[in-house]
């Protein structure tokens, strides 16, 4: 049984383009020496949550104070913003001491990741949201707790709050006083730290849960995985043209954001092969479907399906067996639609070649895959509230019912 573990992790890992799989163990093993800090206390990020945050929103919650916090919170939405007035003083200390950069922050780095993300973003909506977006499904814990957390009974929003919290870090303005990214950072953990307080109330989520208390750092550290170092593997796969400073960049931006969602820095990735070691470890071996992310799964593909633009259904699937390999795909239940899947394998290289200015000559499908690029982005957009930020509130409770 352990041979089998062993080979779906390897087959799977190799499918998303993640390189070195490990031994599918519950044991860290990741040594903190390549982290951002250099060093740390070898301690198991299953068993780190966010003490900073943590007691502060329970506090929150149990006195009532949640609703009053998001009414003042609302207008709170660029990095320059002064602290909304009417906070808590607790919490108003709290932001004082978080939101803002870490000291080891390179601005030279980030307005390079944000030229980057300008000039990537094709490959990067595409990723994200069908990609990383639908890798989220078969991530167990975290659809059990995106699905029973009270955001869950609203997938379409959900969406639409995970994609543009994306689009946030990749904004020309990010990091900087005319951005949003740190706001949206800071207001992400608040709401983590509310749900590390809640989940654990629902019997729903008890059921199927293997741990105590959700989003831990290691939890964090398989969404960063999902998320930028799945993104920068395949682009490297799809042979998408990228400098080495390029790829620090890119790298130091998701430092600085899992920063600011609470992650200690000795668990941070120094480099991308540290990055590519550390998911093996803690990302490629978990995947599974489970009943919530398959809800999850066909609410995101419907979400994205709605805004057609002359795309199938099958075109659809058969990108995301492509993105992700269709082992995932036999888990979500995609449908096979081979007339697709071999458009997809033939027209995307030659795509990307036109795309990057590699080849003067546009393959027969450009329009098509061009409008899908823009319908997947549009699909994400469009259904939140807001079309210029991330409208994010902190939770009072679980899914209804």
């Amino acid at each position: 049984m352990e041979n089998l573990s062993r080979r779906r992790a390897l087959s799977l890992g190799v499918a998303l383009g993640l390189v070195g799989v490990a031994e599918p163990s519950k044991a860290w093993a990741w040594a903190s020496k390549d982290s951002v800090a250099g060093a740390g206390s070898g301690a198991d990020p299953e068993y780190v949550w966010d003490s900073a945050t943590d007691p502060l929103m329970v506090s929150l919650l149990e006195n009532g104070q949640v609703p009053a916090v998001n009414t003042a919170m609302k207008g709170w939405v660029n990095n320059n913003d002064a602290l909304p007035s009417g906070l808590p003083a607790e919490l108003r200390a709290h932001l004082q001491t978080y939101n803002k950069l870490p000291s080891w922050a390179d601005p030279v780095k980030l307005a390079r990741a944000a030229d980057f993300n300008r000039r990537k973003d094709t490959y990067l909506f595409m990723l994200y949201g069908l990609g990383s977006g639908i890798m989220s499904t078969v991530i167990p814990r975290e659809a059990r707790s995106v699905y029973w957390s009270f955001g869950g009974a609203d997938m379409k929003d959900r969406a639409a709050k995970t994609f543009t919290f994306g689009y946030d870090l990749s904004q020309l303005d990010a990091f900087k006083p005319t951005g949003q990214f740190i706001v949206t950072a800071n207001k992400t953990r608040l709401v983590h730290g509310a749900v590390r307080h809640l989940l654990p109330q629902s019997p729903h989520w008890q059921a199927g849960a293997d741990q105590t208390i959700p989003i831990s750092v290691a939890d964090i550290l398989v969404t960063f995985h999902s998320l930028g170092t799945y993104v920068h593997r395949k682009m490297l796969d799809w042979k998408i043209p990228m400098s080495k400073a390029d790829e620090e960049a890119f790298l130091h931006s998701w430092q600085v954001a899992i920063y600011l969602l609470g992650v200690p820095a000795e668990y941070i990735p120094q480099t991308w092969a540290a990055a590519d070691a550390q998911s093996a470890q803690v990302l490629t071996p978990i995947l599974a479907p489970t009943p919530e992310g398959l809800d999850l799964a066909e609410v995101l593909l419907g979400l994205t399906a709605e805004i057609d633009l002359g795309v199938t259904r099958g075109f659809l699937n058969e990108f995301v067996r492509y993105a992700l390999s269709d082992q995932v795909g036999d888990w979500l239940g995609l449908r096979r639609d081979y007339a697709a899947a071999a458009l997809v394998r033939t027209v995307w290289p030659a795509f990307i070649l036109f795309r990057e200015g590699l080849s003067p000559i546009a393959p027969g499908a450009f329009y098509m895959f061009d409008q899908f690029l823009r319908g997947v982005a549009m699909a994400f957009l469009n259904n939140g509230s807001s079309s210029t930020t991330t409208p994010i509130t902190i939770p009072t409770g679980n899914r209804p019912g």
